[in-house]
């Protein structure tokens, strides 16, 4: 049986605290522009593209049924700079909706996606977090959450509930 401390006293209660404050600094609005778009989108007639890395890819995931697929051979044939990017070439019209979601806001992938956006003439949301990278100058609307650089874990969970926030509006709409 284990009889040592996992974790230093105090730490998860200043975690906790950190985590709290970050989420009382975000914009409640942020989440009702991302739904405000989709609804835009939809009554277009448009599509919607998510892009991210690691923990992100994770929440793009749960955002859609996203092709892995698809995903993976890109990344191995063409090199993983181009794994969002390509399909939004072959697939995105002007006016669809792309929401691009990176922690950091310099994964070079989500950022070569977020160009070829702009070359098509696509609105382009962010979910981002710490001072958000290059991403941040690109995207038209975003929701960020300002916490500590390295603390990836909170902004991933924050990008999680604002998915779920933007999920139950969208559900009470039609």
């Amino acid at each position: 049986m284990f009889k040592g401390k996992i974790v230093a006293e105090g730490t998860l209660l200043a975690d906790r605290n950190e985590c709290i404050a970050a989420l009382n600094s975000v914009a409640l609005d942020a989440g009702e522009s991302v739904t405000k778009a989709l609804l835009e989108t939809e009554g277009r007639c448009s599509g919607v593209f998510v892009a991210g890395n690691g923990g992100s890819a994770a929440t793009t995931s749960h955002m859609t049924n996203d092709n892995h697929v698809v995903f993976t051979s890109t990344g191995n044939y063409l090199g993983s700079d181009h794994v969002f990017s390509r399909e939004l070439r072959r697939l995105a019209q002007t006016q669809d909706l792309l929401i691009a979601v990176s922690v950091l806001g310099n994964s070079q992938n989500v950022l070569a996606c977020v160009e070829a956006a702009k070359e098509l003439g696509l609105i382009i949301e962010a979910f981002i977090g710490f001072d958000s990278g290059r991403l941040a100058t690109m995207a038209v609307l975003f929701a960020r959450i300002p916490t500590i650089e390295g603390t990836y874990g909170p902004v991933q969970d924050f990008h999680v509930m604002v998915n779920h926030m933007i999920t139950e509006q969208l559900k009470d709409v039609n």
